[in-house]
């Protein structure tokens, strides 16, 4: 050994170190039981994180759908190999899995209900993968609690985080609403991924008051509420996009009083920037069941 230099011993060394950890594996998992190897014992004497996966939703003994039951080879394959010499991977590495592959195992359990329509859904086009959003070797999945789930979506949606910290907005931030209240992340047949077949009926499913039928409808409410609304906050009161009369003469033809200069109050069109506007006098504009006379039966006054 005199004469050799340090180098010259690494690899040998390496060698035997490497030998006698895979014979240290291959004994400990010969010593184990089928149950050890499946609740991931086994797995924990080098995944430290392995058990972790039993403390959520896939540890629930009761449910027959869980992972649970099959063990850690349920996800990531038939261990055997990998039992035998570490130096073998698992069947399926998610670390070094596509997107697409990594869902496609997720799928296999989680499909049907509201991941129906994940297929061709904006997070699928963009090569977005459930492990992305959730955490699998956790206890608590930041993305199925109201609290945590907006910082979640926030990681990527940069412009809603910072709309939801304007003065108008939804309880986001103290836990009422959530991302998910609103949108299905794993897909739908309504546009930005809206839990209904539209942005409206979304929005009834709170604003129940909103929906009519009324005698005298307004349009544009009809057609789409974020025409007027920014659901995820705004600067004006009530997530208008703009306030009264700006908001409304985007619409509204100048004819009359509607298409005057707003100006300061005290003056002959000072109404419009009074309080709240337009707002004032049009105090139904969602819709109104009260015509009654000829004047007010169109402009949505009580």
């Amino acid at each position: 050994m005199r004469g050799e230099r340090p180098e010259e011993l690494v690899q040998p060394l390496a060698a035997v170190l490497l030998s006698c950890a895979a014979l240290l594996v291959s004994t400990v998992a010969a010593a184990q039981s089928a149950d050890d190897i499946r609740e991931g014992k086994v797995c924990a004497n080098c995944h430290a994180d392995a058990p972790v996966v039993w403390a959520g939703k896939h540890g629930t003994k009761g449910d027959s759908r869980a992972p649970i039951s099959v063990g850690c080879a349920m996800c990531h394959g038939d261990p055997t190999a990998h039992l035998k010499s570490f130096t073998n991977p698992m069947p399926r590495r998610f670390s070094k899995m596509a997107s697409a592959e990594k869902n496609e195992v997720c799928a296999t359990c989680h499909q049907g209900r509201t991941r129906i329509h994940w297929q061709g859904s904006t997070h699928e086009r963009n090569d977005v993968a459930c492990s992305s959003c959730h955490k699998i070797h956790a206890a608590h999945d930041q993305a199925r609690d109201k609290l945590t789930q907006p910082e979640v979506c926030f990681a990527c949606h940069k412009e809603q985080r910072a709309q939801f910290n304007r003065p108008s907005r939804h309880p986001i931030r103290e836990g009422m609403v959530a991302c998910s209240d609103c949108h299905n992340p794993h897909g739908s047949v309504g546009p930005a991924m809206v839990l209904r077949d539209n942005v409206n009926d979304t929005c009834y499913a709170c604003h129940m008051e909103k929906r009519g039928p009324f005698v005298r409808t307004h349009q544009p409410v009809q057609e789409n509420c974020a025409i007027c609304h920014n659901p995820h906050g705004t600067t004006t009161p009530a997530l208008l996009r703009q306030r009264p009369p700006f908001l409304c003469q985007q619409c509204h033809e100048p004819t009359s009083h509607r298409g005057q200069v707003a100006s300061l109050t005290g003056t002959s069109t000072g109404a419009g920037t009074l309080a709240r506007g337009c707002l004032n006098c049009h105090t139904n504009i969602h819709g109104t069941n009260n015509p009654a006379n000829i004047s007010n039966e169109r402009t949505f006054r009580r």
